[in-house]
């Protein structure tokens, strides 16, 4: 089989991948502007009546980002929206996002209520990295240190010596490095092929990839680049090799916010999920973002620059999840124990080098 074909093959069984988590979970009717106003203010009314916040990730809806912010939540990484919701005062976490962030805010706030719009929202990278399959391979390679990036489950992150973000990846690898440590790394494959080549470590690569990110191709950016001449490119590291060689700033969600902010430029050409437009646009208000381009439009890609567990999240789900307590996400308490354990390692690490941990997807 060419590897045309081989590509090809990959594309339509993630596709049927995708449209079975989506099939499993009812359609919501879309709101009109009076509908959404009534949603808005019952889910303010119940945030306030269950001692609750809501925390909403970069990639969610715009109405559930603006949401956040109104009621006094955050927008934000999955690490900072966990860590938000540890900090503060509300006994229920509603996590807007998908359910790794519910486990990751359950393992760092186990004594607290954490709630999910819907508990079907997963992630490609987590899906692609079952435990089932991750532990025996780790015990393939005892030589070598695990370290997963945090778009994992519980249970893999439980398997790992550390779990890592995107911002805080090149630093730990490179430690390691200098530690004359071997690593295995999983599961996103062009994170860590970037880590590779940025720091020459001896890295045994999963095999897995983000949806949404690999749609990014070199070809139609350098296409969008002739067009769009004096536009800087911003890349998220999950997306090609081929997309981040041509990217002025390659970084993590809230590095790539930053970086529009404070650069120069008027436009930009954004690789990575279009839900993080509200933000920039918000930040950066006098600025103009351009999606970069992805394999095609409907049935031609896969995600088309929405994640489509992220789209899951609505104001319907909300006030459903508030107000029936449902959705409810529990890690048990002795896997949060053994997961805690990479998750504090990356954390005093930080804590060392005084580096920010941000930038989960």
């Amino acid at each position: 089989m060419s590897a045309v074909s081989k590509r090809d093959d990959s594309l339509t069984a993630d596709r049927i991948m995708v449209r079975e988590y989506l099939d499993a979970v009812p359609e919501q009717p879309d709101l009109d502007a009076a509908q959404e106003a009534d949603y808005r203010e019952r889910i303010k009314a119940l945030l306030k009546e269950k001692d609750a916040v809501l925390v909403a990730h970069y990639y969610t809806d715009p109405i559930l980002q603006s949401l956040a912010e109104e009621t006094g939540g955050t927008v934000a990484d999955s690490l900072e929206m966990a860590r938000f919701g540890r900090d503060a005062d509300a006994s229920t976490l509603v996590v807007a996002g998908v359910r790794f962030m519910g486990e990751t805010a359950s393992i760092l706030s186990p004594e607290k209520t954490v709630l999910m719009p819907t508990v079907e929202a997963t992630c490609s990278l987590d899906i692609a990295c079952p435990i089932e399959e991750f532990a025996p391979f780790c015990d393939q390679h005892p030589d070598r240190t695990v370290v997963v990036y945090a778009n994992t489950s519980a249970a893999v992150k439980a398997r790992a010596d550390w779990v890592v973000t995107s911002s805080i990846a090149l630093d730990v690898i490179e430690h390691l490095k200098e530690k004359g440590e071997k690593v295995l790394w999983a599961p996103d494959k062009h994170l860590g092929h970037y880590i590779q080549e940025q720091t020459g470590a001896d890295m045994l690569l999963w095999d897995a990839a983000c949806i949404v990110h690999e749609e990014f191709k070199a070809k139609g950016l350098m296409d969008m680049k002739t067009l769009y001449p004096d536009a800087a490119v911003l890349a998220h590291p999950e997306s090609p090799a081929a997309v981040l060689a041509m990217a002025d700033v390659v970084g993590s969600t809230t590095q790539l916010i930053e970086a529009a902010c404070s650069m120069d430029n008027e436009a930009f050409i954004v690789a990575t999920d279009q839900g993080i437009f509200y933000k920039m646009q918000h930040m950066a208000p006098d600025k103009t973002f351009i999606i970069a381009p992805t394999a095609g439009n409907d049935a031609t890609c896969r995600s088309c620059a929405n994640c489509p567990w992220m789209g899951m999240n609505s104001l319907q789900a909300t006030l459903e999840s508030l107000r029936d307590g449902s959705n409810r996400v529990q890690v048990d308490r002795e896997l949060a124990k053994k997961a805690m354990l990479p998750l504090q390692r990356m954390l005093d690490f930080s804590a060392q080098r005084k580096l920010k941990v941000k930038g989960m997807a």
